[in-house]
């Protein structure tokens, strides 16, 4: 295989991509959660304990340490300021999961490169399908306290997917496009990491948007995790249903960043042989 060949960009041949290597992406993602507890003592449950941990330390910090409240049915429950906070978190982790490895995607897998005929494109794939797996986790965690605290669960939480997909695309178009400038920026790695951490507090995660004055709101909208924690805790934890006109909007421009990170994999991956 030339490693210098021109690649398609075009949107179908990245759905193409998708269905051709399904079961080696799915493959490779099983393998991708199994490595990252192997020799551990307690292998997969680190999967369940981690958000549960994540969850007890930070609800202690913001509800008890710093008094932090929310407004409606959270105002006056430890507990159910928890669950808020909780689900705040575990967007911010998909995100944050997939975008802090990829820079290093291409770097790790030097051998696909060079010496094997791989579809580079799928690695993005494989870490986006990891972080999905830790989300589902975090996410039965999350429902299962909704469970014991309120003794139902509502309806409009089966309208999650949708509004966490459009956030798929966006994360897998920024995979797509830090893969390839981690190969010929290593530094890019360490910015990316400072950049989520901001994100995280520069989202709606530990405080509501109504504590915020009306022009700090409309810039926090810029964040890409703000309207996806919002309406996820509309459909979890509120009983509503999402916005549907702002998801439309959402779900166009997330599939126009992960047609434009595709694009820019594959016009720069030809020089990634030179360079790694």
């Amino acid at each position: 295989m030339n490693p210098h060949h021109y690649h398609s960009t075009t949107l179908r041949t990245l759905l193409a991509s998708l269905w051709q290597h399904r079961s080696l992406i799915v493959q490779l993602t099983r393998r991708d959660v199994s490595g990252r507890y192997r020799g551990s003592l307690l292998g997969l449950a680190w999967s369940l304990l981690h958000p549960l941990l994540l969850l007890l330390v930070y609800s202690f910090v913001f509800s008890v340490v710093f008094k932090a409240r929310w407004d409606g049915p959270a105002a006056d429950s430890h507990a159910a300021f928890s669950l808020v906070l909780f689900a705040g978190l575990i967007v911010h982790g998909l995100f944050a999961d997939v975008v802090n490895r990829a820079p290093r995607l291409i770097l790790e897998n030097v051998s696909y490169v060079k010496r094997v005929v791989f579809p580079l494109e799928i690695l993005p794939w494989v870490a986006l399908g990891s972080a999905l797996f830790h989300f589902c986790i975090s996410l039965a965690v999350l429902l299962a306290g909704q469970l014991l605290l309120t003794h139902s669960l509502s309806l409009t939480a089966l309208a999650l997917p949708l509004v966490v997909a459009p956030l798929v695309f966006v994360i897998i178009g920024c995979a797509w496009f830090l893969a390839a400038v981690g190969v010929y920026l290593r530094d890019i790695g360490q910015a990316i990491g400072l950049l989520t951490t901001v994100m995280l507090f520069l989202s709606p995660t530990f405080y509501p948007l109504s504590a915020l004055p009306e022009p700090a709101r409309t810039l926090l909208y810029l964040n890409p995790l703000t309207f996806v924690i919002e309406q996820g805790r509309q459909v979890l934890l509120f009983g509503h249903w999402p916005h549907w006109g702002g998801l439309a909007l959402y779900l166009v421009i997330g599939l126009l960043i992960a047609w434009g990170g595709f694009w820019w994999f594959q016009r720069t991956r030809r020089g990634f042989a030179d360079v790694v």
